[in-house]
Formats: structure tokens, C-alpha cells, sequence
């Protein structure tokens, strides 16, 4: 049985901004938010960030309030008990990944090292 120490988790903000670029992109109900770890970045690691409608067979699955987060097994590894959020401070707006894996992050938040 899944706990919740091992999912990955998204604040109401980021759930609701995803659907609001869903609606504006004109896409339905059948799409969800695939969140994936590639190589790359200042510290190695970058997530990426894609609105996707097939499942892969060792898709993970998270039912959130409102939104369906997806992600590869490869993945998960990685982003266990990580909580996607949305800004739109001074700070800059977009997406935020509060990664408690992350053992290095840079500047602009988009890339890690575990």
C-alpha cells in the first residue's frame, strides 16, 4: 500500500495554474501532468514538465484534488516526496519543485544533484 511519504504532492496553487494552461491550451479532461527528471542543468539534474495523454506501462499515478500528476519509475526515484508549487512573486513566476532529495540546487531552481 502506498504512503504518503512516498508520493509526489501538489499545492492547490500549482494544481489550479496547471488546469488554468490546459484550458487556455485547449486541452481536455483526457490530458494529465507528466513531471520527469532529466540530465542536464547547472547541477546536473532538471525537471521537465510536459502535459501528456498516454500512460507508459511503469507510469506512477497521483490522484490530486485537482489535477493527475504522472511520472516514470526512473523518475520517482528522484522526486519522492517532492511538492510542486506555483509562484508568482517578485521573485519571478512559474513552477516550483521543493525537492527534500536535492542535495544541491541552482540559482534559478530548475536544475539539482541528489
Amino acid at each position: 500500500m502506498e504512503t504518503v511519504a512516498e508520493q509526489i504532492t501538489a499545492t492547490e496553487k500549482a494544481q489550479l495554474k496547471a488546469r488554468e494552461l490546459m484550458q487556455q491550451a485547449g486541452i481536455d479532461d483526457t490530458y494529465f501532468l507528466r513531471v520527469s527528471v532529466v540530465g542536464g542543468g547547472c547541477s546536473g539534474l532538471s525537471y521537465k514538465l510536459d502535459f501528456d495523454n498516454e500512460l507508459k506501462p511503469a507510469d506512477q499515478v497521483f490522484e490530486l484534488e485537482h489535477l493527475k500528476l504522472v511520472t516514470d519509475i526512473k523518475s520517482l526515484l528522484y522526486l519522492l516526496n517532492t511538492e510542486l508549487d506555483y509562484s508568482d512573486g517578485l521573485n519571478g513566476k512559474g513552477f516550483v519543485f521543493k525537492n527534500p532529495n536535492a542535495s544541491r540546487t541552482c540559482g534559478c531552481g530548475e536544475s539539482f544533484a541528489v
